[in-house]
């Protein structure tokens, strides 16, 4: 049986701005910052104080929630600062690095004879647990619920994504140590897809069923392979990790270190030199950004994720913690006037009425932030179908999460989704309704209300 999953439904957004094959270390920073808003759903318990040392991977707060989970530093230095919002809530911790790094050291593991809760363990103390999501709700995943399945996307579809196939170069021993933990943890299987043209270092893994992914984004989602290999139903659990995660994991398991180390692209039609840098979870972007970024002056957004489902961040802002591309693009606050009203060349839709973007298919667009239009009631189009591959009906979805009817949402596959899927649904939104928020706004209520 072939395991090659063909998508048709979907839309490639060829942006400028590719990162060029070139890899190399980021200026070092100087702080590092842990925003808990990162961790959806996470209620933060501080371990430390202001003033208190800390080593690389030692603790700094845990979930309220679940006290087991906890989520560690990515560097050692001193605690420098904790901001607090309204009713003290947690906004961020700030690190000041050492010069010198030193790690807590959590001892190597035998994965032939570790069981599945050692390795459970072991990633609960050290913070990778972190790295761990599961559908439904996509949340940081129970420790106490064991999964169906574990999923892991190693091919990346969205505009000027990270190559994670050069990402993982190098990292073999690292991928398949955490593949082997990973599948001790659930009675099932770990299923990966890759790109099926490419040679991703993830191909070779031994303990896992590899897919071949072809198709336009989002192919490379994991959604998209949830759904296309075995949907979630009621009742159920799956676990989704990140590739890059996977190389963390697995050198804690190889070395006993927490090595927060990240590729990330820096990419964008703003960025004069696209390329990869080697740096650190929490790292201060400025230290990628204006050497090979932007100027200081330009009107640009900067992105940390894809243009589809990133952050906004400032210049002084900090890298988050799934991220591994940083993107920048032209800030689109300028008004076009009868822009309506005239034939579009220079943007990409899917409709070809006034844009012709479907004339040159192969043609890199330098597309800015605006988003051509204002915020006004749904509209019934069937462009959403166009672009949503996942064997779900978006706009039913999206009105049963707005009038929030938890049976109907249920009975819609909600347990299945997370905002990324409907970020391609929102692009080609001609109502410029926020699909991603009122998906993310149901899966909160669903988890509230049934848990």
């Amino acid at each position: 049986m072939s395991n090659d999953i063909r998508i048709k439904k979907g839309l490639d957004i060829k942006l400028k701005g590719a990162a060029e094959k070139a890899k190399e270390n980021a200026i070092v920073s100087n702080f590092y910052t842990i925003r808990p808003e990162d961790f959806h759903g996470v209620i933060p318990k501080m371990l430390v104080k202001v003033g208190v040392k800390v080593k690389a991977g030692e603790p700094v707060f845990y979930d309220k929630a679940n006290e087991d989970v906890k989520f560690a530093s990515p560097v050692s230095g001193e605690i420098i600062e904790i901001a607090r919002g309204e009713k003290r809530r947690i906004l961020a911790i700030k690190i000041q690095a050492d010069k010198e790094q030193t790690y807590q050291d959590f001892g190597t593991v035998n994965l032939d004879n570790a069981t599945a809760d050692a390795i459970k363990a072991r990633l609960l103390e050290s913070g990778c647990w972190a790295f761990v999501k599961q559908r439904p709700y996509d949340v940081i995943a129970k420790p106490s619920k064991s999964p169906k399945a574990i999923f892991v996307s190693g091919y990346a579809s969205a505009p000027l994504a990270a190559d994670l196939d050069f990402t993982l170069q190098g990292k073999e021993k690292e991928l398949q140590a955490a593949v082997t933990a990973l599948g001790k943890l659930t009675g099932g299987t770990v299923h990966i897809s890759v790109g099926k043209n490419t040679n991703s270092p993830l191909a070779n893994v031994s303990g896992a069923i590899i897919h071949k992914v072809s198709g336009p984004h989002p192919s490379g989602n994991v959604g998209t392979l949830i759904n296309k290999v075995d949907p979630i139903n009621k009742g159920e659990v799956a676990w989704t990790v990140n590739a890059q995660d996977l190389v963390i994991i697995g050198e804690l398991l190889l070395t006993g270190k927490f090595n927060a180390e990240r590729v990330v692209a820096l990419v964008g039609s703003s960025v004069q030199k696209p390329r990869y840098f080697v740096t650190k979870l929490g790292s201060e972007v400025a230290t990628m950004i204006y050497d090979y970024g932007i100027e200081k002056d330009a009107n640009v957004r900067i992105i940390s994720g894809d243009v589809l489902s990133g952050k906004h961040i400032k210049p002084d802002g900090y890298l988050d913690y799934y991220s591994n591309t940083i993107t920048i693009i032209p800030e689109g606050d300028d008004y076009e006037f009868f822009g309506w009203n005239k034939p579009v060349f220079n943007k990409i839709s899917t409709s070809r009425a006034l844009t012709f973007s479907w004339l040159t298919p192969k043609k890199e667009y330098d597309l800015n932030t605006n988003t051509n239009g204002e915020h006004r009631a749904f509209v019934t189009t069937g462009t959403y179908e166009e672009v949503f591959p996942l064997d779900i009906f978006p706009m039913q979805i999206l009105k049963a999460c707005m009038y929030k009817d938890l049976d109907e949402m249920e009975a819609l596959g909600m347990y299945e989704v997370a905002p990324e899927d409907f970020a391609l649904t929102e692009f080609v939104c001609v109502s410029k309704q926020p699909h991603q928020k009122i998906i993310r706004e149901g899966l909160d209520l669903m988890l509230k209300e049934i848990g």
